[in-house]
């Protein structure tokens, strides 16, 4: 029996700290009861945060038994779940369950899991926040009112199975408009000239200069006229401009800051960052994950302050104190950052170690010193013309806190190759190896990455650091957004050039464009929703007011705004919306005509249908019946054509016969497949165009499958031919009857005879009863 009973959530956190505790404290882990009671009674989703497991009822009510009977032989109930709003309403929730009274109940936050902030936490207690408890609550009756009252309207006006929530929708809309906008978007031409001039210099040595021209031409014809004139030009260094420049440290990390650079610098998805973070913060290796601040503490300046002086030395240290700028911060306390800044590395996967290196690297650099660089430009005339070249130099003196770490660049900043200039004097007469002039195209705006949709959402007050991976991982998982690589295509540019000796010449080359890494693209399904909800609800999907709610969070949480009237305020005006959107809007479908197919005249239409996008030729009426034909993986509603959409009315197509039976190429619910002999082959859209396909492929797709087929069966029986030894995705199991059973790894799969199998499906049925009794 121990006077003290510490409760957190989850196993890694309990372990953790009992380390620092004394023998007077036991530290139990609820996570399974928190998991369940708080996703039920606060809409609180820690699966993101924590292992998921399925607590059914009767463990649960042995966990809350095992609770109550440790309060009793416990004198204080220590509370000591998360500091943020989630955190407060966990402890709120453990209070009213296990039905403690306030004497007997301390409330501790810690920003990090260490000796001293687990003592100085308990030196500290303080009762349950219920102001934070409300906000927390006041954000989950609001989003359920929202998913619940939308979703039913999705279901009827579009297609069952959608769903809708106050920032995700407003999510997919930052998406969906993104994608609209490139889409729209109108590439124009122009032309980069670049110079390779040469000089000799005092020792008589040949040097070379790189330069280029002030202004982008937009045409050929006037870039063949400035290239001709400068053939026989003389060209001059008429001014030289050398001035020194500095770059400072990025703030320590936030949540979002850190979400973006993993992304950027490591690969990681949102999602992925945290789990990670979490692990990290579990284990006392970093401060807590979900925070805005920007704020270092007393111990953490100092220690870095000492670790930078011993490492580097004193000229590379310069004290900094970080401000939040983020509006409405649900945080006061600390940025993310090592626990312990004096350890540069840590045990753990690989992941963990990468992530800890990044924050230990970023957390260092912040209070570091300036780099100090000097910045060099020539100006170079050319006779006879008003255009000017340009040449430009960056030296790095001192290098500061890029002796640490660099802050990754945000796509679409251009970031070129910086160049030292060799020594230049103004009134330097320069020779010309040559130039040329290449055309280039302007880019279309980026689509949304992970860790660029968070900044953007930051930038706009949508959500807050708990939200962000979560609502990211929903948008993909209802189907409405998919994170994919897409191949670039090739386009064709000129290039003019002159040298020295020669004339001048203009070629043509090839380049691709276009290409996608792991970006955000908006499916059809997601297009068609988000412009029903903007046509019927477009107060919830306005950003201002995804902000305007999450300061009256804040407000609430301040206990300056009571929960229940702002809910009821919201409520009366929003649901005189769902009732007038269900009864005067009609069926949504994201129809687009395209067309008349010119052999039948009947109207070619694209749509959203029960499973998915598709191409319709003609209306039902009473003596026609159309035709229906399923989109293929890569085209949209918004951007198939005509010509497209009847190619796909072509199928399903006989592309030739195989073993006297013939084989037919369609589309079906799951993509494209060859239908031989009763049997489906599926088709690969990576490799092979349905549209296209000829009858030797076909056959070679049918004996692939049938090759890989016959290595999937390791055993077979005569006496039973329901039976089968098959080596699928995790391993050798037997198939009996359309059902599975595990085999042993003790056991060799392909030795087993048909009484040991029927011996292990014995056992399994067994096991799967027992487990159903349970």
């Amino acid at each position: 029996m121990r006077d003290n009973l510490v409760i957190v959530e989850s196993p890694a956190k309990a372990k953790t700290i009992e380390k620092f505790l004394g023998k007077d404290f036991q530290v139990k882990s609820s996570f399974g009861h928190i998991r369940d009671l708080a996703k039920k009674d606060f809409g609180i989703d820690i699966n993101n945060q924590y292992k998921p497991v399925y607590i059914v009822p009767d463990e649960k009510k042995k966990i809350v038994s095992e609770l109550k009977k440790l309060k009793k032989q416990a004198k204080l109930i220590w509370l000591a779940s998360d500091e943020d709003r989630e955190g407060e309403a966990i402890a709120w929730h453990l209070s009213e369950v296990l039905g403690l009274k306030e004497e007997e109940t301390r409330r501790i936050v810690f920003h990090e899991i260490t000796k001293d902030a687990i003592q100085n936490a308990i030196k500290a207690p303080r009762s349950i926040d219920n102001n934070l408890v409300k906000a927390q609550q006041a954000r989950r009756v609001l989003d359920r009112l929202v998913g619940f009252e939308l979703s039913p309207v999705l279901w009827k006006k579009i297609k069952p199975s959608l769903s809708a929530g106050r920032v995700q929708s407003v999510a997919v809309r930052l998406i969906v408009e993104k994608e609209r906008e490139i889409l729209s978007f109108k590439a124009g031409s122009s032309y980069r000239l670049t110079a390779e001039f040469w000089f000799t210099d005092d020792k008589n040595n040949k040097v070379s200069l790189t330069a280029e021209l002030a202004r982008k031409i937009a045409s050929a014809e006037e870039v063949k006229e400035l290239l001709t004139l400068c053939q026989h030009s003389e060209f001059k260094i008429t001014d030289l401009v050398i001035k020194p420049a500095f770059r400072s440290p990025a703030p320590p990390f936030t949540t979002s800051t850190l979400q973006q650079e993993a992304g950027r610098k490591l690969g990681f998805s949102v999602g992925q960052t945290m789990a990670v973070a979490q692990k990290l913060y579990e284990s006392g290796k970093i401060t807590y994950m979900r925070t805005d601040s920007v704020n270092l503490s007393s111990l953490a300046l100092n220690t870095a302050k000492k670790v930078i002086n011993e490492t580097f030395g004193n000229e590379y240290y310069q004290f900094r104190k970080y401000k939040t700028k983020a509006k409405g911060a649900q945080e006061a306390h600390e940025a993310i950052r090592p626990t312990y800044i004096d350890k540069s590395e840590v045990t753990g996967s690989g992941a963990e170690k990468k992530l800890y290196e990044l924050i230990w690297k970023r957390t260092l650099a912040s209070q570091m010193s300036n780099a100090k660089l000097e910045k060099t430009t020539a100006t170079i005339s050319i006779k006879n013309s008003n255009d000017l070249f340009k040449a430009t130099g960056e030296v790095i003196k001192f290098d500061g806190f890029l002796k640490v770490y660099n802050e990754s660049k945000e796509e679409g900043i251009e970031d070129r190759e910086k160049t030292i200039l060799p020594p230049l004097s103004k009134g330097q007469l320069l020779n010309y190896t040559s130039i040329k002039a290449t055309e280039r195209f302007t880019q279309p705006p980026f689509r949304y990455s992970e860790p660029s949709l968070v900044k953007k959402m930051e930038e706009l007050g949508i959500g807050r650091p708990s939200t962000y991976a979560p609502t990211i991982s929903t948008i993909q998982q209802r189907g409405y957004v998919v994170k994919e690589d897409r191949p670039g295509k090739e386009r064709e540019i000129t290039v003019i050039e002159i040298k020295t000796e020669g004339s001048l010449t203009e070629i043509k080359k090839k380049e691709k464009f276009g290409k996608e890494k792991a970006k955000l693209f908006p499916t059809d399904i997601g297009m068609v929703v988000n412009d029903f909800l903007i046509v019927h609800f477009k107060d919830i999907l306005d950003f201002n007011f995804t902000a305007l709610v999450e300061k009256e969070f804040d407000e609430i949480a301040d206990g300056n705004l009571v929960w229940t009237e702002m809910i009821d305020k919201f409520y009366k005006k929003f649901h005189q919306k769902v009732e007038k959107s269900l009864e005067l809007s009609g069926k949504t479908t994201g129809e687009r005509v395209l067309g008349k197919d010119p052999v039948s005249g009947e109207e070619v239409i694209v749509k959203v249908g029960r499973y998915g996008p598709i191409a319709q030729l003609g209306r039902a009426r009473d003596d026609f019946k159309p035709r229906f034909a399923g989109l293929q993986k890569d085209q949209r509603i918004d951007t198939i054509s005509f010509e497209e959409a009847l190619d796909l009315f072509k199928l399903p197509r006989t592309i030739g016969s195989f073993e006297e039976k013939d084989m037919i190429v369609g589309i079906g619910r799951f993509g494209p497949y060859i239908r031989h002999d009763g049997k489906f082959y599926s088709i690969s859209v990576k490799t092979d165009d349905p549209l296209s396909i000829n009858q030797e492929r076909g056959i070679e797709i049918i004996l692939a499958k049938r090759e890989a087929d016959k290595n999937k069966v390791l055993k077979k029986f005569e006496e039973d031919k329901d039976l089968q030894v098959l080596n699928g995705r995790w391993g050798p199991y037997i198939s009996y009857k359309k059902k599975n059973y595990k085999i042993p790894k003790s056991k060799n799969p392909a030795s087993l005879s048909i009484e040991d199998c029927m011996e292990l499906i014995s056992a399994g049925d067994k096991s799967k009863k027992s487990k159903k009794r349970k």
